[in-house]
């Protein structure tokens, strides 16, 4: 392998899926779960793999799911473990636990106790089908109580829905937030909710979607190869995008035969996963249209896993890339030299954009967070042996 540079410098996350499992069943569940999933990650397995990011200086380590608080004390494990090595630890939550104040604030109580420094809500028309947005505003404002270095609620977004950022700012018990803990910051983040197929369009608020119009917007996806998942089956994925379970060639490895920095390692020896990290999938799909006409995909993505969905399952895509993506080579090259080596360009240059869509809550905004040699060409592949377990595309 030629090393034309040295790794990466990069804040790197790690998320953890103890279970597939969830108290809802959103449609379109971009980790396919729901009440019915009964896979569940080994919790000594976890605790290793936890202790390997560490040992490769991870920033933050992200417990999600499926409902990761339905994990009990082996969450508790996870989150007392990165804690005591001084790590940042968040929870990825629905909030199903807050159905009274007291409950609230009990669990908050047990997560901080534990060493819990950042927590995200999800919410929106899907997630409220099963649980109430009251619950996200308890789980709030028990958070701020503390308060939390980081609370954040992440809205799902699509044209015609009723739970907006506009409900939440006027909901009474945020109201009481701001007006009872001061100090404490909510965060709301809209997020575009996507469909698990490249072939299915939502609409989007006007301007979301990825058009040539503000293509130029969309930067390169820092959750690609700056995110390692460890999986309720126990593989191990170069992301946390919505969806990466059904896409093959984001596979590692697998926590029974794979380290962490093994998987690291594989990933980064892949030139299309360097390629999605420095420009993003949106603009990879509209450079593969140049190449052929017939992959039309104006105004029809808003979130940018949807995108990266289409460059991997997509025949028309997969085979212009294959082709030539030779040409994209020197881009690459200079783009991680400007990106992470010219003047120590820190990880504020490789920031998600607001309003393409963090691939998942683990991918969120963080006051934890402050980014590998270029190496044999290998546009599309995978570790086949542990593509198997991925479930059949939508």
């Amino acid at each position: 392998m030629n090393r034309l540079f040295g790794p990466i410098p990069r804040a790197k996350t790690l998320s953890v899926m103890p279970t597939y499992q969830c108290t809802a069943a959103c449609t379109h569940c971009g980790t396919y779960s729901n009440p019915k999933q009964t896979t569940w990650l080994d919790a000594d397995k976890m605790l290793a793999a936890i202790e390997q990011a560490l040992d490769s200086d991870y920033k933050v380590v992200v417990f999600t799911g499926g409902e990761p608080t339905l994990a009990g004390e082996d969450l508790l494990r996870g989150i007392r473990l990165v804690d005591s090595r001084g790590v940042c630890s968040r929870v990825v939550t629905n909030a199903w636990w807050a159905t009274d104040e007291a409950a609230a604030d009990s669990k908050l109580a047990e997560l901080v106790s534990a060493g819990l420094k950042e927590i995200n809500f999800s919410t929106g028309d899907q997630h409220a089908r099963f649980v109430p947005v009251d619950n996200i505003m308890r789980g709030a404002r028990a958070a701020a109580k503390i308060p939390l270095k980081t609370i954040v609620i992440m809205m799902e977004t699509v044209e015609e829905r009723t739970i907006t950022k506009e409900t939440i700012l006027q909901h009474p018990e945020y109201k009481r937030i701001q007006q009872e803990f001061p100090r404490a910051k909510v965060r709301i983040v809209e997020s575009p909710w996507m469909p698990l197929s490249p072939r299915m369009v939502t609409k989007y608020p006007p301007g979301m979607a990825v058009s040539k119009t503000n293509l130029p917007i969309h930067t390169g996806c820092s959750s690609c190869l700056g995110t390692t998942t460890v999986q309720a089956d126990g593989r191990i994925a170069a992301c946390c995008g919505l969806g990466m379970r059904s896409i093959p060639e984001l596979q590692l490895g697998h926590v029974r035969d794979t380290t962490i920095r093994e998987a690291d390692e594989r990933g980064e020896n892949d030139f299309l996963k360097r390629w999605i990290r420095v420009e993003g999938p949106e603009k990879i799909l509209a450079w593969a249209s140049r190449h052929d006409p017939e992959i039309v995909w104006e105004d029809m993505y808003a979130h940018r896993c949807q995108s990266c969905m289409r460059l991997y399952k997509d025949p028309k895509v997969r085979s212009v890339i294959r082709e030539h993506h030779q040409e994209k080579i020197p881009d690459v090259i200079f783009s991680e030299w400007l990106l992470y080596h010219y003047e120590q360009a820190g990880p504020a240059a490789d920031e998600s954009v607001s309003g393409e869509g963090y691939s998942d809550a683990a991918a969120g905004p963080s006051a934890c967070l402050p980014t590998a040699d270029l190496v044999t060409i290998a546009p599309i592949q995978a570790a086949p042996e542990y593509a198997a377990a991925a479930p059949a595309p939508m």
